[in-house]
């Protein structure tokens, strides 16, 4: 700290400078090792708009605008992805804070359905929750159970099939013969090869048993607003709830996540808050009731811009573009001599292994790993690396809506010149 301050002026200038060396590009069109977007030119836009109105957009008498704005957001979500208009929704910081609302929800809804108040009595003496996950979640599930009190011994994994996904008989056998409240969730689009469980056929077996559906729809979720992809999510719309990210496939800035619940009631009762001082209003949508945060930015307007910019046709335009991008990387690179195709995108998200003749399954993992590292210290293209089934793995997730056919050649290209000089090094 200082003893003496300086200009604004003075104190941005030294920012940049200082700073810079420590940026990723993941703004641009060649960053494709996490599933980070870009920010569209209106939402980018948008959100300094937010930054400089400087509103806390918890309250409908504290930013009017801000409110209504993030409740057209809202409802255009709900009608771009195709579900339940009646369901309630918040924007969060993220899909893990989305996580946590949804399955707050979920816990007052079942515990309810047992006779316990849960935000009344809290959880000491409160019925066990099963929560039944995919062996391909997230970890963001995990946190969240963690955060609600539910605990991560509560998890019960279910084994997914060669495509990564769910299998009805599967999941019949977790849930026959146990009666305690129950949450499964199910993947739209996992992260390492974008699959998706079969959810017209695992949701009426979910709800059958009484468990409360929750789908993990990160980025896969946007799919639905493509008519080429939408049908790897047939059925999705069927569950209670749904978390996704307005920072990836959306390609609004950090940070935006969005929770759709169709139990409005169970929604309200899990994060509503009220104060003598909080003046609640009935023309208009009060985001505190929605959402866990008490100070927050209008976080719905740079979604309102984004929507308006693109339009259902530019949204699915974006989806489509990602997709055939991301296959383009995984084809092209799966075709260079040391490379393996490990797992072709049906979605945005592809996997590639690098292998040396005559290499055991550990030092590929090295060289997998350390084809990575070069790749990315060309300044070309940025991947990231991951372990699927078992084996290291390069991930290419393509989510970004600069990225286009210059951009595949480029990541392509360098990925050629670090293995033309590798592969035949010595082990």
């Amino acid at each position: 700290m200082p003893p003496e301050g300086g200009s604004a002026e003075d104190v941005i200038q030294a920012l940049v400078r200082d700073a810079g060396a420590g940026m990723h590009g993941s703004a641009g069109g060649r960053f494709f090792a996490w599933v980070v977007g870009g920010g569209l030119e209106s939402a980018l836009a948008a959100d300094w708009l937010v930054a400089t109105w400087d509103q806390n957009a918890a309250l409908y008498s504290a930013s009017p605008a801000s409110a209504v704005v993030e409740e057209t957001a809202g409802e255009w979500i709900k009608d771009l992805l195709d579900l339940p208009r009646d369901a309630s929704f918040a924007f969060t910081s993220g899909c893990q804070m989305a996580h946590m609302t949804s399955l707050a929800a979920a816990r007052a809804a079942l515990l309810k359905r047992v006779g316990w108040n849960v935000e009344q009595d809290g959880l000491f003496g409160a019925p066990e929750i099963r929560v039944l996950t995919s062996d391909q979640r997230h970890v963001t599930i995990d946190r969240a159970v963690r955060f609600l009190g539910i605990g991560r011994n509560a998890i019960e994994q279910l084994n997914t099939d060669a495509d990564g996904r769910i299998s009805p008989a599967v999941l019949d056998g977790a849930l026959s013969g146990n009666s305690k409240p129950a949450i499964l969730v199910l993947n739209a689009a996992d992260l390492n090869i974008g699959a998706c469980d079969p959810f017209r056929d695992l949701i009426p077996i979910a709800h059958a048993a009484g468990a409360w559906v929750h789908i993990d729809g990160a980025f896969g979720l946007f799919a639905r607003a493509s008519r080429t992809y939408r049908h790897l999510l047939d059925g999705v719309e069927m569950a209670d709830s749904w978390a996704t990210d307005g920072h990836k496939w959306l390609n609004v800035p950090f940070d935006c996540g969005i929770a759709i619940i169709v139990d409005r009631n169970a929604h309200r009762t899990a994060m509503t808050s009220n104060a003598s001082y909080v003046a609640p209003v009935t023309v208009a949508r009060d985001q505190i009731d929605w959402n866990p945060e008490y100070s927050r930015r209008a976080r719905g307007v740079p979604v309102y811009a984004a929507l308006r910019e693109l339009g259902r046709d530019g949204m699915e335009a974006l989806v489509d573009r990602c997709c055939a991008h991301c296959a383009s990387i995984v084809e092209g690179i799966g075709e260079l001599p040391g490379a393996e195709i490990l797992a072709r995108p049906t979605l945005n998200q592809g996997l590639l292994g690098f292998t040396r003749p005559g290499a055991s399954p550990g030092e590929n993992d090295v060289f997998t790993d350390e084809t990575i590292q070069k790749i990315n210290a060309t300044g070309e293209a940025f991947f990231s690396g991951t372990t699927w089934r078992n084996r290291r793995a390069m991930r290419v997730s393509v989510v970004n809506w600069r990225t286009g056919e210059q951009d595949v050649k480029r990541a392509i290209a360098a990925a050629a010149s670090v293995l033309k000089s590798e592969v035949a090094m010595p082990i």
